[in-house]
């Protein structure tokens, strides 16, 4: 992992997402891309596509990298190598389109979300951001703190298809020498016995080389239930899904998380494309 594209509106939840960043950045000497996407009325797009600079244009482009470079001087990336950009497109498709195009490792982003996991991952720019990235998309909630990462929760049905992102999720928690805590989550509607199920992990994990992991099934009521019930009574410092880039992930959560349940489990996210 070489390099960090944050995304930044300049919002809490973008500055949190930095502190993350800044986190990782220092320990696996990574590159951060600080990205700033000005989504412009129609009129001053096409002033730009045909080179006017008009006044309100070029106030919202001198705005944005005062702003940038400000952050860039903040003793917070000290010792890191930063790269600024204003880009002019909408905020979804410009970030993935920037992640490709400067070969970005991992995506961190913000989230005002209230309601849990699906809150973090179903909305908006991060939604579209999560369901599309061909790279991994790590999603806070909140202020990290202190960013271990040493037990990482690996949710997942482990079926063939989930083989490729694995290796992913295998490359990512190298960096941490994270505690892999894989589980897979039953439910009454996709209920397997023990031996069935462990049959299942026994038989996708023997084809990697895998380290400082142990495997689990865990019953609950629904899959984010039992992810988030799963992942609080691991102490979890992160979550691992797959998702699929048609459905997003429609195909994880089938009900609601009590208010109570996620009040109590704030935890970061990331996401590996199926």
């Amino acid at each position: 992992m070489k390099r960090i594209l944050v995304p930044t509106d300049f919002s809490k939840h973008a500055e949190d997402a930095l502190k993350l960043a800044a986190q990782i950045a220092k320990k696996t000497k990574c590159e951060i891309f600080l990205l700033h996407m000005l989504e412009l009325p129609g009129q001053m797009s096409d002033a730009i596509s045909g080179g006017s600079g008009i006044p309100e244009v070029m106030l919202f482009i001198k705005k944005a990298n005062e702003t940038l470079q400000k952050i860039k001087e903040s003793t917070l990336l000290d010792g890191i190598s930063v790269t600024e950009t204003v880009q002019f497109e909408r905020a979804s498709h410009g970030i993935l389109s920037f992640s490709k195009k400067n070969k970005i490792d991992l995506i961190i982003m913000g989230s005002h979300g209230s309601s849990g996991v699906e809150e973090i991952l179903i909305g908006s720019n991060t939604e579209k951001v999560v369901r599309l990235s061909e790279i991994p998309v790590l999603v806070i909630k909140k202020d990290p703190g202190k960013f271990e990462a040493k037990n990482f929760v690996f949710a997942s049905d482990f079926s063939q298809e989930i083989k490729k992102p694995f290796k992913k999720m295998i490359e990512f928690t190298k960096n941490f020498d994270a505690n892999l805590f894989l589980v897979m989550i039953c439910t009454p509607n996709s209920f397997k016995t023990t031996i069935a199920a462990e049959k299942i992990m026994n038989d996708f994990t023997k084809d990697f080389d895998i380290k400082n992991y142990s495997m689990h099934i865990f019953n609950d009521a629904n899959i984010e239930k039992g992810i988030l019930n799963f992942a609080n009574s691991m102490n979890a410092d992160l979550v691992g899904l797959c998702t699929h880039g048609r459905t997003g992930l429609a195909h994880f959560f089938n009900g609601s998380i009590s208010e109570d349940l996620v009040n109590h489990t704030v935890k970061p996210v990331i996401t590996f494309k199926i």
